[in-house]
Parts: C-alpha cells; sequence; structure tokens
C-alpha cells in the first residue's frame, strides 16, 4: 500500500507544470488562502504533543488541487509514532494530530481587493473523516470508532505587510456500538507580519512570522451508551509560527503553550505542542 502511494506521488511530480507557491497559510490556524488553479501542492508535517508525562508525536503527508482559483480539495493520513492520553484537539487547522484519513474541500466564496496586493476574503471548508488503524491509548483507543465530519470558516485580510485572519469550526462523529468520540468546537484567531526586506520574489526568500491562537472545546466521550464523566474541556494555545517559502519550496514551523486549561480528569494535562512542515508546490 505504501508503495503504491509513493509511485502515485512520483507520477504526479512528475506530471504536473510548475505553480506559483504564494497561496499558503499559518501553521496551527485558519486561513483564507487556496491553490491556483491547476495548482498541486504537497504538505509533509510532523506534529508533537507533549504532556506531564508523556509524548504523542506523528506524521501526515497532505497532497491538495486547486480546481479553480478559488476551490481546493484536499487529502491527508498518518503515520503515527506515538500517542499520548491527551484531551482531544486538532492541532493544525488542515490536517489533524490524529490516526484518521481525511478529505477536506474549501471554498473561497469572497473576496475584495482593497488595494494593491490587500484583500479581504472568506473561505469555508468541509471534509470528511475516517479512522485509520493506529489507535490512541486509554479511554479513547477503547470505543469503537466510527466516521465523522468538519466544517470551518474563517475570514480576514491580506497584504504584502500585514495578514489577519479569525475563524471557527467544529468536528462531529458518528456512534458506534454505543460509543462515539468527542465533538469539538474550535476557533483561531491569526495575525502575521512580513518584513519589508522578506518582501521579494524568487530568487529571494519570502518569510513570514505568525502570532496564533487556538481554542477547542469538546463534550463527553460517549461509550457503551453512557457519557463518561471527566471527559469534556476545553483549552486555549497561544504561541509563535514562521514561514519561509523559496521559488516552489516552503517551511514552517510553531510552537503554542497553553494559556487556559480546563480539561477533564480522565486526560493528561498538555504542556505544549509543535509542528514542522515541508511543502512543495507543483
Amino acid at each position: 500500500m505504501l508503495r503504491n502511494v509513493v509511485s502515485l506521488i512520483v507520477v504526479l511530480l512528475a506530471g504536473c507544470t510548475i505553480a506559483a507557491a504564494s497561496g499558503h497559510g499559518p501553521v496551527f490556524g485558519l486561513a483564507t488562502p487556496t491553490n491556483v488553479k491547476g495548482g498541486w501542492s504537497l504538505d509533509i508535517g510532523t506534529m508533537g504533543r507533549v504532556g506531564t508525562e508523556d509524548t504523542g508525536a506523528m506524521s501526515r503527508a497532505m497532497l491538495s488541487y486547486g480546481i479553480t482559483e478559488d476551490v481546493q480539495i484536499s487529502v491527508s493520513g498518518p503515520v503515527v509514532f506515538s500517542s499520548a492520553p491527551l484531551a482531544p484537539g486538532r492541532v493544525t487547522a488542515m490536517m489533524p494530530a490524529t490516526g484518521d484519513y481525511e478529505a477536506l474541500g474549501a471554498w473561497r466564496f469572497q473576496r475584495r481587493d482593497t488595494a494593491v496586493g490587500s484583500r479581504v476574503e472568506t473561505t469555508a471548508y468541509g471534509g470528511v473523516i475516517l479512522p485509520g488503524s493506529q489507535k490512541p491509548p486509554e479511554l479513547i483507543g477503547q470505543l469503537h470508532r466510527a466516521p465523522g465530519a468538519l466544517g470551518m470558516i474563517v475570514t480576514g485580510y491580506a497584504s504584502r505587510k500585514n495578514y489577519l485572519w479569525a475563524g471557527v469550526g467544529g468536528m462531529h462523529f458518528d456512534e458506534s456500538h454505543g460509543d462515539r468520540r468527542p465533538d469539538m468546537l474550535m476557533y483561531s484567531l491569526v495575525y502575521g507580519y512580513r518584513p519589508k526586506p522578506l518582501r521579494k520574489d524568487y530568487p529571494h526568500w519570502d518569510g513570514r512570522f505568525f502570532v496564533e491562537a487556538n481554542g477547542e472545546y469538546s463534550n463527553r466521550v460517549l461509550h457503551g451508551g453512557l457519557a463518561v464523566p471527566g471527559t469534556n474541556g476545553g483549552q486555549v494555545f497561544v504561541g509563535p509560527a514562521t514561514l519561509w517559502i523559496y521559488k516552489n519550496y516552503g517551511i514552517e514551523g510553531g510552537i503554542q503553550w497553553p494559556v487556559y486549561r480546563n480539561t477533564g480528569p480522565q486526560f493528561e494535562r498538555e504542556r505544549y505542542r509543535f509542528v514542522i512542515d515541508f511543502s512543495y508546490f507543483f
């Protein structure tokens, strides 16, 4: 199976034309950019969640395609290296920090240019979640898992200098044999700045810096037809991130710490989370 996936990616890389790499957004939060029409992007991300006793680490691959300038589809799949009994959390807007497979569509349905290189726009996301073979430890891993769905919307301002995005979304899972993973409400606020020396195109590096805030609230786990006490709650994470693009390559990374935490006693407390992502645009 892995060999077939690798072969497919190689064929796509060999058969597609080069596209601009201007559509990438922040690390953790929701943003409005989509791929150009006919443009592909391949992301390989590594993300970790560090708890008081255990660490969860995984890698995800995401392949995205711009159907039009404003409509994009993406699929992503995981490889889990280690898991920790932490409260449910998506971590990044575009790729979940779980062992699930995901298909995600984006529609930028509103765009208004306010000046040269500046715009206000809104993008909606919707997708399906399919359980993978790798399960998390303890309570969540004991559940019969079923597919889920997610929807998100984000609006904001983007220019060559400043970026500001605010978004909200939710995930819902079906019930299976009296079990159901908790539904989740997600929200994010991102501010980005592009220093003047970095507002250049190839052959120069294009760099941006972000301050990102992400919040999550999940309801109770359903197990055997009963809601499990101590499994609901919320938390808010804040931290810096950066994105660098050179020609058709991108690298971004960031770290976040909790500024508010009210998770149930069934889960280990999370100390911080981090993401490193490599992108290729073609």
